[in-house]
């Protein structure tokens, strides 16, 4: 009899975890039937962009028209405008065809000149490869450093052509300063040259983070240091307070332990990025960016409702951080949408 009472409960223990396993499931299911599957996640866009989106269709079929009139559009907006640059840039790298129509036709077009100079920064980039420098081929150093020689020169060109206040070529040059082993004065300098047009560029300020990180040509402290020193000085809603969450996420994401992210300093981050979200235009498109992360945040915190509140403004789309540090960001992406789901429908 003694022997059976133990097995008795644990018994019962496990058909009650079966039960609310099985409840909490059917639950989940309930209350995420409007969220997408993996399948169906953008992986090219952190959000909704019908513009970007046309710009990509039209330099598909080789019309160039439709990116020079989008980013002409952007006017002084210039974080749309960097956006789109990028948008044409990337196309450019894998094949210019349509970019050197426009060149011939436009030869002085300063958007087309700095489509160019940042295609080239981003060619290098997928000549060289993802992989660390002692896994990178002699041929694809030589093609990298090859590529960027020639990116500095456009940029030169760019940067003459464009209006004074105009930021982009700037913004763009940072990528390629951080594969030249640019010095810090010499980054100095630059990062000058875009916070005196735009103070808060958000692009901007990304860019130059990842360059004060340590796997770059930083450190943990360098990249803290930045990051909270542009926090401090930033308005509320221009959502640079994220740059501290990014600065704490690519140096302690992968060794920090899981109750690192309840720690006081990591929550006040993260509620002061929520303000910012809070504050900023609702129809700014920088938004969805702080959203994702905020998500996966918050649910590594524990913060369950919270951070489904944050996936359902952004789902269907997961090129951002950090889902697209990874091979499959979907996949990713779903993982913990699921993990907040399932949190915030179980009773505590």
């Amino acid at each position: 009899m003694h022997g059976i009472l133990p097995l008795i409960v644990i018994t019962g223990t496990l058909c009650v975890w079966l039960w609310k396993r099985r409840r909490t499931t059917k639950l989940a299911a309930a209350a995420g039937a409007d969220l997408l599957p993996p399948e169906r996640q953008d992986t090219e866009r952190s959000c909704p962009d019908p513009v970007a989106d046309g710009v990509t269709a039209a330099l598909s079929q080789g019309e160039w028209q439709a990116a020079a009139k989008a980013i002409s559009a952007a006017g002084t907006d210039w974080e749309r405008r960097s956006h789109l640059v990028g948008v044409a840039a990337d196309r450019a790298a894998e094949d210019d065809t349509w970019l050197r129509a426009w060149e011939a036709e436009r030869p002085d077009d300063p958007d087309a000149a700095v489509v160019r100079a940042a295609a080239q920064v981003t060619l290098a980039w997928e000549i060289r490869g993802g992989g660390w420098a002692e896994h990178t081929t002699s041929e694809q150093a030589a093609g990298f450093h090859r590529v960027l020689a020639e990116a500095g020169e456009a940029f030169v060109r760019a940067e003459a052509l464009a209006l004074p206040d105009d930021p982009t070529p700037y913004v763009k040059r940072i990528p390629l300063y951080m594969g030249l082993n640019a010095p810090h004065e010499a980054m100095l300098e630059l990062w000058s040259e875009v916070t005196a047009r735009v103070p808060y560029h958000f692009e901007g300020h990304l860019n130059a983070l990842q360059y004060w990180c340590a796997k770059w040509h930083g450190s943990a402290e360098t990249a803290r240091d930045f990051a909270g020193q542009a926090a401090a000085a930033a308005p509320r809603g221009s959502l640079l307070t994220a740059l501290r969450l990014i600065a704490w996420y690519e140096h302690h994401d992968d060794e920090a332990p899981s109750e690192a992210y309840g720690w006081p300093e990591v929550m006040g981050m993260t509620d002061d990025a929520l303000r910012d979200v809070g504050a900023a235009r609702p129809d700014d498109p920088r938004v969805a960016s702080v959203r994702h992360l905020l998500a996966y945040f918050l649910t590594r915190q524990g913060r369950y409702e919270a951070a489904l509140e944050q996936f359902r403004e952004v789902d269907g789309y997961v090129n951002a951080r950090p889902w697209r540090y990874y091979s499959d960001p979907a996949k990713i992406y779903c993982h913990f949408r699921t993990k907040a789901l399932r949190g915030a429908v179980t009773p505590e």
